[in-house]
């Protein structure tokens, strides 16, 4: 005899196999539906940084581009100052050259002996003077010249203090003559000897005092030399 199933029961048992199959299939996909929102939040999360990266190059690439246009400036300058400095080099290198080639013809066109106080290297008023004196007159209508500065100390202290006290009181001279008389720097040559070459024995206090001394010397080479500068 066989068994009839009640249409009921095997309805019953559709139902619940068909919500067996709904559950199972939302076991299964909701995890998927999870990790999708996850890769799509990253996703935006990428696009936003991406955008912000963007802004960021943009900032920087003008900022490079201004540095360039700086350095760009700063090139032309040092360029322009470079052109410079070889045209002074070459005016120098000419004018030495031009000396040296023609040395023997620099005869003596004045002189000047300036006085310093003991232990030091300031100019007095007297040696302004005899500066001023040296570099007036017709000095103005020479064309090849150039003025040698010797310092000079007493024997007084030592040697390597004396030396460094020479230069100085050739520099102070050299200063002025530059500052004052507006003597071409390159024009100028000086040196300092120190306590060499004393104009005497400095046995007393009065001989001393002619050694400290700054002895300036102008040369010319101009055809009018023969008339010189009066000399001091």
């Amino acid at each position: 005899m066989k068994w009839a199933i009640p249409v009921t029961f095997a309805a019953g048992l559709l139902l619940l196999a068909g919500c067996a199959t709904k559950k199972y299939v939302a076991q299964q996909v909701d995890p998927v539906h999870a990790r999708l929102n996850d890769v799509d939040k990253n996703q935006q999360g990428t696009q936003k940084q991406l955008e912000t990266d963007e802004v960021k190059l943009n900032a920087t690439a003008e900022k490079a581009d201004s540095a360039d246009a700086r350095a760009g400036d700063a090139l032309t300058r040092a360029d322009a100052a470079s052109k410079k400095a070889d045209t002074v080099r070459t005016d120098l290198r000419n004018e030495l050259n031009d000396r040296i080639a023609n040395l023997d013809d620099y005869k003596s066109a004045g002189e000047a002996t300036v006085l310093f106080k003991f232990n030091s290297d300031k100019l007095e008023p007297d040696a302004k003077q005899a500066l001023d004196q040296l570099t007036g007159g017709q000095m103005g209508a020479l064309k090849r010249y150039f003025i040698a500065i010797q310092g000079f100390t007493d024997k007084t202290g030592t040697a390597e203090y004396n030396l460094e006290l020479s230069r100085r009181r050739a520099q102070a001279v050299q200063t002025y003559l530059v500052a004052e008389k507006n003597i071409p720097v390159y024009r100028i040559q000086i040196v300092g000897l120190g306590e060499d070459k004393p104009v005497n024995d400095q046995k007393t206090r009065d001989e001393r005092s002619k050694n400290r001394r700054v002895e300036v010397t102008l040369f010319s080479a101009d055809a009018s030399q023969t008339a010189q500068v009066p000399a001091n």
